[in-house]
């Protein structure tokens, strides 16, 4: 196998290559000093789910299902429990430079021999989590889990007129926010809580309504108890379709939009949660007019919301340059939402988090008021000249400089590092 190590070789001369870049943004009003400073404030929430194909630690539960999402593939090392979740993202975390959070679902509770229920979880049962996050020193946030249930296989929850099952799952949500405040009170950092639902149809359905107004009843119940937002942000996340929902998603975007802005309660925008060439930035300035706070899940759909790894796309540098046109990146909370099991995992947690920070980058690296500027002047031409003019500018130099300041691996190098992870720890799993 090829040393992937030789490849850094050719960015010996890091901060050579980085004062040309300096120079060069100067040149356009930009201080790539202040830059590096800037994106080492934003955090990243990356997603535990991604490590064992979301299929959690309940021990009745065999895996993902329902809610039209899926995770395909059956790559060897596949983290079997908390601790080699924990010793997972940690490496992955060690590959990748700034200090992240770290995104957990209600399955990753860990309750030994015994099963919990999810109307019956408590924060102790995500202690070790929680005292592993005060020992790395890095925030948790938390999601409740709506879907592979038996009480989800009829495909409604919240909005299910099954008072039985819609009541369960009231008590889901009440239990998740209680366990979200708890962990933002004990870390010190608000723990950012989403509500996402998998309720809908496949097939046409004769009244829509219905369930929209039980949907709004079980959130307004669900969210009827006060926490400090110091420790827990509320957030809803909205869908267009799934699989067995293709016709009729309950917790549609004009749904979710109406409630978080008479409710007081944040709206969460998934990338691959909209039709395939609807992209998510243009919706981000007119929610912040609106909203103090928004939550982003950075995704990639590929035909449908199949939520592969991020990349180093278009559509992910047009979400951040959106950000950072608006001030907002003190408003804005990124956080990660794709499981691939077709690959090596750590892989995928270090392209797709290294692909958002790299956006985030080239985002704060535009010389966004000079372009204003000659936007106010009237001068649209120019406006336009100076977008793709900054696009070749030396922002590769700059990301480099960042990684090795954070002393994790330049370039392609970390692939040897994950090599290492895999024969050294993954692949003894698999022979256990």
């Amino acid at each position: 196998m090829k040393d992937y190590k030789n490849y850094a070789k050719i960015r010996e001369n890091v901060n050579e290559v980085y004062e040309y870049a300096k120079d060069a943004y100067a040149l356009y009003g930009v201080d790539t000093e202040d830059v590096l400073k800037k994106i080492d404030d934003i955090q990243v929430s990356v997603h535990c789910w991604q490590g064992d194909d979301v299929t959690g630690f309940e021990n009745n539960v065999s895996g993902l299902s329902g809610g039209g999402i899926m995770a395909t593939g059956n790559y060897p090392g596949r983290a079997r429990n908390g601790e080699e979740l924990r010793q997972d993202i940690e490496k992955a975390l060690s590959l990748i430079p700034g200090k992240h959070r770290v995104n957990l679902h209600a399955i990753y509770a860990e309750t030994g021999d015994k099963y919990v229920d999810r109307d019956q979880l408590e924060a102790e049962h995500f202690r070790g989590w929680i005292d592993w996050a005060k020992e790395k020193g890095i925030g948790l946030d938390f999601n409740p889990t709506f879907f592979s249930h038996k009480k989800a296989d009829s495909g409604f929850t919240l909005s299910s007129k099954d008072e039985e099952i819609r009541s369960f799952w009231i008590s889901h949500g009440k239990k998740c926010r209680k366990i979200a405040a708890q962990i933002g009170k004990e870390l010190g950092t608000t723990c950012v809580n989403n509500i996402w639902i998998p309720d809908g149809m496949k097939d046409l359905p004769a009244d829509r309504l219905s369930h929209r107004l039980i949907l709004k009843n079980s959130l307004d119940e669900l969210f009827d108890e006060k926490f400090d937002k110091d420790y827990l942000l509320d957030s809803i996340e909205c869908k267009l379709f799934g699989i067995g929902s293709e016709s009729y998603v309950v917790g549609s975007h004009e749904f979710y939009m109406g409630y978080a802005l008479s409710k007081d309660v944040m709206l969460c925008l998934d990338a691959g949660h909209f039709h395939p060439t609807e992209g998510i930035a243009d919706k981000i300035s007119s929610i912040l007019a609106f909203q103090d706070e928004l939550l982003l899940h950075i995704s990639r759909g590929v035909r449908w919301d199949s939520d592969h790894i991020v990349l180093l796309n278009d559509e992910v540098v047009a979400i951040t340059q959106e950000v950072k046109r608006s001030k907002a990146f003190n408003r804005v909370h990124f956080a990660l939402d794709f499981f691939d099991a077709s690959i090596n995992r750590i892989s995928a947690w270090v392209i797709g988090t290294r692909a958002v920070l790299k956006a985030i980058l080239f985002a704060l690296l535009e010389p966004t008021q000079l372009l204003v500027d000659e936007e106010n002047k009237g001068n649209y031409g120019n406006r336009l000249a100076l977008m793709e003019e900054i696009k070749t500018l030396p922002f590769a130099a700059v990301w480099d400089k960042y990684c090795s300041s954070k002393g994790v691996p330049i370039g392609a190098a970390w692939l040897e590092d994950v090599r290492e992870y895999e024969e050294e720890v993954l692949l003894k799993r698999n022979k256990k």
